[in-house]
């Protein structure tokens, strides 16, 4: 085997069933798999009817990909659902409700700008 050569790659699948529960799985799979193959070798979609599993997205870190794209050792697969709501349209609709503006998550609330 050249030294160039990995016997097998590291991937991550992920999926977030609903909010606040992500499902994991961690797989070794040979050089040259797709994402069709990390898809499939985790599982995760045998619990869903066929109608909610062809409703979902997948990418590799966080951007869309296609099923046949070739995975790389130590990329993480993400299936998503579908947004509900616009997240605009959600900020909208808080903000309407509770006429409060709040502050992006990590991000400190700096008050007024300097007059």
């Amino acid at each position: 085997m050249a030294a160039d050569e990995v016997a097998s790659m590291h991937v991550e699948v992920v999926y977030a069933a609903a909010p606040h529960d992500v499902r994991t799985v961690a797989l070794d799979l040979d050089p040259g798999a797709v994402l069709a193959d990390a898809v499939r070798a985790s599982g995760l979609l045998s619990s869903l009817s066929a109608e909610a599993a062809d409703t979902l997205q997948a990418g590799i870190w966080g951007k869309a990909a296609a099923l046949d794209t070739r995975l790389r050792d130590g990329d993480r697969v993400e299936l998503t659902r579908g947004l509900l709501v616009d997240p605009k349209e959600a900020r909208r609709q808080r903000y309407k409700r509770d006429g409060v503006r709040r502050a992006k998550p990590g991000i400190k609330n700096r008050g007024s700008p300097p007059k």
